[in-house]
């Protein structure tokens, strides 16, 4: 694979836990992303649910779900690699995933290590989502793969609030950290500044994903974002809608 074949964060906006409307959605941005020779293209968090944890128990996707197969399809037609979003039983146990989704249509899964809960100050009318330890488990799966010459590592959401995440990244080889979120606008400032900071503290490429929309009874910030491994800012989209930002390592 060529170094030079940019990368991608796909923004989305989820219908509540439509998984066939967040496919097809998946489909759409595959195909924008395919015609800019994207090579790798990093969906948010829970991106096939969206952020709905009430419906997650029964939304489930197993390690080898036949859901994902039309994106194992598309991933192998089109020679790119997919991180895609789902919430995910291992062995009973209910995480946060990411699954990663390889040019080669193989599967691997990253679990969300550190839980998280959005306060109620989060929403004017007090309505927020459970907390994620009330449903799921802290995961302990933590892939890194190749693309092109780099090393990529994953993190969702509340991964990147502990410095300690991409320092272990980095200190096992990443030279790519791919975040896969639900940003509300409020956090945005902080967050968007952590990550800049964690590419120029530990020169890595970092590519943020999050939704475009509302989830969960919750406004999302968007502005999807690349930073480069000396924290420029590559490429960001709006805060509202659907879409993916482009851009070259």
């Amino acid at each position: 694979m060529s170094i030079s074949r940019p990368v991608a964060a796909a923004q989305t906006t989820p219908c509540r836990g439509d998984i066939a409307a967040n496919l097809a959605e998946h489909v759409r941005l595959i195909a924008l992303a395919a015609a800019r020779d994207v090579g790798l293209l990093v969906f948010p968090e829970l991106s096939l649910t969206g952020y709905e944890l009430d419906l997650a128990p029964q939304l489930a996707f197993s390690e080898q779900d036949g859901r994902l197969d039309p994106l194992r399809e598309l991933a192998l037609s089109r020679g790119m690699t997919l991180i895609v979003g789902a919430p995910v039983r291992v062995r009973e146990r209910l995480h946060i995933g990411a699954f990663i989704v390889s040019a080669q249509g193989s599967l691997d899964l990253y679990t969300k290590q550190r839980l998280g809960a959005f306060p109620p100050e989060a929403n004017p009318s007090g309505v927020v989502p459970p907390a994620e330890p009330t449903l799921f488990e802290p995961g302990d799966r933590d892939p890194h793969f190749s693309y092109a010459e780099h090393t990529a590592a994953i993190a969702i959401c509340a991964d990147i609030g502990s410095p300690a995440h991409p320092l272990t990244a980095a200190e096992r080889g990443a030279s790519c950290y791919l975040a896969c979120t639900f940003v509300i606008p409020q956090d945005y400032a902080s967050d968007s500044a952590r990550l800049q900071g964690y590419a120029r503290q530990h020169a890595m490429n970092v590519i943020f994903s999050n939704y475009g929309g509302p989830s969960g009874g919750l406004p999302s910030a968007g502005q999807s974002a690349i930073w480069s491994a000396q924290g420029e800012l590559l490429a960001q989209l709006e805060p509202i809608g659907s879409g993916i930002a482009v851009a070259v390592l």
